[in-house]
């Protein structure tokens, strides 16, 4: 199960893949993959025996669009059909959560925001800021907002969630504060 470089037209895109990619997060991935190719070697596309993508069709679209002639593909022949199906979902499946607190005081919210991480970082004094923030990022019905607070507001952190229950009550009811 070595990886190895071939040509972009070597894995063959799935065609029961089960997971699709929004356009804006599409285009973030494309941003990704062109600043930092390197993390195509570092997460190779995984194929089966027959090229086909087990894992990384979007990675493997994005890499099409951004103009790659090559990408690091990691091959799995000892994988029955069941297995392949099983591994499609389980690649897919986000287990992990993130730890706001950390992301807020140890991270710059705009290179997250940069790397495709859906976080918004504004002044507190203009709630409005977050509803032009939501409509720039396309956020559909079922998407999250987080809001990161930073360490200097902790102090109002009360205040700051009763603020934003009330705007997000006031302009998107049914919402709810995690």
């Amino acid at each position: 199960m070595q990886i190895k470089k071939v040509k972009i037209s070597v894995p063959i895109s799935n065609p029961n893949n089960p997971r699709f990619i929004k356009d804006h997060k599409f285009g973030q991935l494309v941003k990704s993959i062109r600043e930092f190719p390197k993390m195509l070697q570092v997460r190779p596309i995984i194929i089966n025996d027959e090229n086909i993508i087990l894992g990384g069709n979007m990675r493997h679209k994005a890499a099409i669009e951004v103009g790659l002639k090559e990408v690091y593909v990691q091959t799995f022949s000892d994988l029955t059909e069941a297995e392949q199906r099983e591994f499609i979902i389980k690649d897919n499946v986000g287990f992990g959560e993130w730890d706001w607190d950390i992301l807020a005081n140890h991270w710059d919210v705009s290179q997250l925001s940069d790397w495709g991480l859906d976080a918004i970082k504004h002044d507190w004094d203009d709630l409005d800021y977050i509803e032009e923030e939501v409509e720039n990022k396309n956020f559909e019905e079922d998407n999250q907002i987080v809001v990161i607070v930073s360490e200097s507001d902790i102090a109002n952190k009360r205040k700051m969630k009763d603020d934003l229950a009330a705007w997000l009550e006031q302009n998107y009811k049914g919402s709810e504060i995690k």
